[in-house]
């Protein structure tokens, strides 16, 4: 097995999902394609990013409703890491992400935590070293 190349992520509606992740997050919209029953495949991605993208997904079932915004029970689920943190925390904030904390030096790099539009939780990480 080479790598993992998409994780689902609920959300309740795809346009505004899109312009969340292709505005505020950098992220390049990758794939938008009609599915049956009124679906859409929708991939993005980080810009430069060749293996991983998140699917962006309407739940199909209602308890899957319930799970948008805290699909890792209130954990930080997913990670962006990044070369240049200052550049980057900065872009975001500007985009009107909200971290839920400042910028920290860790012995493993620079982190502080985000919720994306339905607020699941993200760390923002530049590696140390």
């Amino acid at each position: 097995m080479a790598h993992i190349s998409l994780t689902a992520l609920l959300v309740a509606d795809y346009d505004e999902a899109i312009a969340f992740y292709v505005d505020a997050l950098g992220f390049e919209l990758r794939e938008d394609s009609p599915r049956p029953g009124g679906g859409r495949w929708v991939v993005v991605a980080p810009r430069g990013s060749t293996e991983t993208g998140l699917l962006l997904a309407r739940p199909s079932q209602p308890e899957q409703v319930a799970r948008i915004g805290d699909q890792t029970g209130g954990r930080v689920g997913l990670f962006l890491t990044t070369e240049d943190f200052a550049a980057d925390h900065r872009r975001m904030v500007a985009a009107g992400v909200e971290f839920a904390e400042e910028p920290r030096h860790e012995p493993y790099g620079t982190v502080a935590v985000f919720a994306d539009l339905y607020g699941n939780r993200w760390d923002l990480i530049q590696p140390a070293g």
